[in-house]
């Protein structure tokens, strides 16, 4: 495969567009000219800094170090999904749920592919599990918080319906059906928005940068189609995991809903 490689030059000619884009909220008076130019330049240091030491894990090709960077990618993926929601439960309840569906669905996921379709030598090669993981967790990522921001705000603005149901008799998991449905649902939106768009209005990330490296259309088109379905998967159990272990968190062995087990930002 052809690579192409880029220089400083190529890099600064980009970051011109960035440079006008500050300029152009300075001269609108947008005031987003600092907070664009700081994401850009903090961007720039994260990815030279993942870069780096994504150079030194590929040569080493040790599962241990393998496994530490996923580790520190679940964990920073997990407190994402705390941290995002308006609404979220007190102390570390947040966090904890975020890492089990996290963890649980990515880590599925990513072995699926690694044991079945990919299947590299070693099954542990970073080249592959790193790349696939964080393609992953960004979906999982944005399934589960979008979740669980719509489940939180549902139980605080239909509280009166959902003790009423309560008091007639209805159960924590009948009370909490429709709120339930509305964040799973919202969770799969952008999933199914991403599948309805490739090819025809986009070419996802992977698709385009094995097509840059050369590969032939039809084996990039295989690999992307295969990917989509398994963030499909991973964002589907990720989303309906973290609502029910929310459901779960924001009730008692009375079938009561403790709502003051929540805390806004």
């Amino acid at each position: 495969m052809n690579v192409v490689h880029l220089g400083f030059t190529d890099l600064a000619i980009a970051a011109g567009l960035v440079l006008a884009s500050a300029a152009a909220s300075l001269a609108l008076q947008l005031r987003l000219h600092r907070p664009l130019l700081w994401a850009a330049a903090r961007m720039t240091v994260q990815l030279l800094m993942v870069g780096l030491v994504l150079r030194l894990v590929f040569r080493a090709g040790s599962a241990p170090a393998t496994l530490l960077i996923v580790l520190l990618m679940i964990g920073a993926a997990a407190r994402e999904v705390a941290v995002r929601p308006a609404e979220r439960l007190r102390g570390w309840a947040n966090f904890r749920i975020g890492a089990l569906v996290v963890g649980a669905s990515s880590i599925a996921t990513v072995c699926l592919a690694l044991f079945t379709a990919i299947q590299p030598s070693p099954w542990y090669d970073p080249r592959y599990a790193i790349p696939l993981m964080g393609i992953v967790l960004g979906t999982v990522l944005n399934s589960a918080s979008l979740a669980l921001d719509s489940f939180y705000g549902g139980l605080a603005a239909g509280r009166a319906a959902i003790e009423a149901r309560l008091a007639l008799g209805a159960t924590t998991r009948e009370a909490f059906a429709p709120f339930v449905r509305d964040a799973i649902r919202r969770g799969l939106i952008p999933l199914i928005n991403q599948m309805s768009a490739a090819g025809i209005i986009t070419l996802p990330g992977i698709m385009t940068g094995q097509l840059l490296a050369g590969m032939d259309p039809l084996e990039s088109v295989k690999y992307q189609i295969m990917l989509l379905f398994l963030l499909t998967g991973a964002g589907a159990m990720a989303g309906a995991g973290a609502v029910y272990l929310a459901a779960a968190a924001v009730t008692d062995e009375r079938q009561r809903l403790r709502l003051d087990r929540l805390r806004g930002r």
